[in-house]
């Protein structure tokens, strides 16, 4: 103890000089958005080169899981196409210009490399980033649902806002209805999400499953998301909705990132009718 008061007093304007350094850093960082949206891409190159690196050990331990949902959804994807009487091996021709073939969403495959899921306010990285044309506010999704919303991007990383956080609110609605309501999470069961805004004059049974509304420019219409749990209806409404999710939030492996290639053009249009 007396060699730690020793040193303190022998290096103590040294150590006042970093600590004032390192609040003005924190002051110019806080303050302006040019400086910290920098600091946060560096930040995330950094944290994302470990996080790949921990992911690749992880991986080699889950192979034979990981092989067996991949199985699963190739078998998946074959029966649908088979419903549709579609043979896609006499398909040659490449689509270059998305636009004319109506084409409104784009997907890229990325894969989980962190994820936090027992915090109140979550989120995810992914091995995608700006070099992968990945931008902010993009849905991120899997094969059972939907996982969270890009947020903030370097090179080859980006971070994602997980469905399991505070700031999180997705449009929803019934499959067999078209009542609309709102997806949050109140920070209990990471499998278990919350359902409000629900009319009264919805017929809401358990086990209707949930899906995602299409109402915002980020998911598309028709993600199956998870089933109704319980709730309650007290005092003609609608209350603690739950909704068992379809994804277990905990084992996240591969997903794809969802870009609306017509999400600019209905934000201007929004945008201009609400100032008229």
């Amino acid at each position: 103890m007396q060699q730690i008061i020793y040193f303190i007093r022998k290096f103590r304007y040294f150590l006042l000089f970093i600590l004032l350094e390192t609040v003005a850093f924190i002051f110019i960082i806080q303050h302006h958005s040019y400086h910290k949206s920098k600091f946060v891409n560096s930040a995330n190159s950094v944290t994302g080169g470990i996080y790949n690196t921990v992911s690749s050990v992880n991986d080699f331990f889950l192979l034979k899981s990981e092989n067996e949902r991949l199985i699963e959804e190739n078998t998946q994807l074959k029966n649908l196409l088979n419903k549709r009487d579609i043979n896609f091996n006499q398909i040659t021709f490449k689509v270059n210009d998305s636009a004319k073939f109506g084409q409104k969403y784009e997907y890229t495959v990325a894969k989980i490399i962190n994820n936090n899921y027992t915090n109140r306010n979550n989120s995810l990285t992914i091995n995608k980033g700006t070099n992968q044309g990945i931008t902010s506010d993009l849905g991120v999704i899997n094969s059972k649902g939907i996982i969270g919303v890009t947020k903030s991007t370097s090179g080859n990383y980006t971070t994602v806002l997980s469905i399991l956080n505070n700031n999180s609110k997705i449009n929803v609605r019934l499959k067999n209805s078209n009542h609309f309501g709102t997806l949050i999470w109140n920070g209990k069961d990471y499998n278990i999400l919350q359902l409000i805004d629900m009319p009264r004059q919805a017929q809401i049974k358990i086990g209707d499953t949930i899906i995602t509304g299409g109402k915002s420019a980020i998911f598309p219409e028709g993600i199956t998301i998870g089933t109704v749990k319980d709730f309650n209806f007290e005092n003609n409404q609608y209350q603690n909705i739950n909704i068992k999710l379809f994804n277990d939030m905990s084992a996240i492996g591969y997903v794809q990132i969802v870009k609306n290639l017509e999400r600019i053009e209905q934000l201007n249009l929004e945008n201009n009718t609400i100032n008229e």
